[in-house]
């Protein structure tokens, strides 16, 4: 990633600049917290300045350009490609929908206490239910409206900025799978849970896009402070790992 003239961009030369001068017995941890929080501060800002320019609807062009693409150019209320794939899209944003997060956080957390691990079960209970009294308080702040562009494919019942769909997928599935990779041993299994907890994140977000019920930087929006949240449970709970607090790795179950 580079800036005009062929520098590296900011964020880039933060990270040059720690390398270059951390010490030089510093841990693989403590690398990885200084580009977590560097990257929840990017995804934090990100929403910020995401935020700012829909409430002075600098926006609006490339939602209605994003959404009328997703369109059949002779019938809008039809999404394009085939009938079966609208379905699919169905399937796919009822991942992030409240039955189904509720379910899954409870389903891990009891897991996490069958396998001794009580303390994480309660950071990830503490992480999710913040993460959606955030999102839930940051629709009644911003009052969107919907899409009125094209036809919903789906029922919808609150605001529309930011998506709670993209949002609280991004908090509970990256939440999740942080967590249970901060728990897990075997550096094979933490990449593959990361792995399915980012590409559902993204399937959810993106299907909210497709079925119209939401302007895509309401997704955008949410996936930024969603995986800000995630990244920011995840470095409590490496902190509370040193502390003795949360349970490691190694620690019998």
């Amino acid at each position: 990633m580079t800036e005009p003239g062929g520098r590296p961009s900011t964020p880039w030369r933060v990270l040059a600049w720690l390398a270059a001068h951390a010490p030089r017995r510093m841990q693989a941890q403590d690398f990885a917290r200084l580009a977590g929080y560097l990257l929840s501060a990017i995804a934090i800002l990100g929403f910020a300045g995401l935020a700012a320019e829909v409430l002075e609807g600098e926006t609006l062009a490339f939602d209605r350009a994003v959404l009328l693409a997703l369109r059949d150019a002779g019938d809008p209320s039809e999404p394009i490609g085939p009938r079966w794939f609208e379905e699919v899209a169905r399937d796919i944003t009822g991942l992030g929908s409240h039955v189904i997060l509720i379910g899954l956080t409870l389903a891990v957390t009891g897991y996490l206490v069958l396998v001794r691990k009580r303390a994480a079960a309660l950071l990830v209970l503490a992480s999710i239910g913040g993460g959606t009294a955030l999102s839930a308080g940051l629709k009644v702040l911003f009052q969107r409206p919907r899409p009125d562009l094209v036809p919903h494919a789906v029922e919808v019942y609150t605001a529309s900025f930011p998506s709670g769909h993209a949002m609280l997928s991004a908090v509970t599935y990256l939440t999740l799978g942080a967590i249970i990779a901060q728990v897990e041993a075997r550096w094979r299994t933490r990449g593959y849970v990361l792995f399915l907890a980012i590409t559902t994140t993204l399937l959810v977000g993106a299907s909210r896009v497709y079925l119209g019920v939401h302007w895509p930087t309401d997704v955008l929006a949410g996936w930024c402070l969603g995986a800000a949240w995630a990244l920011l449970c995840w470095l409590v709970a490496l902190t509370l790992q040193r502390r003795g607090q949360v349970e490691t790795p190694d620690s019998e179950s």
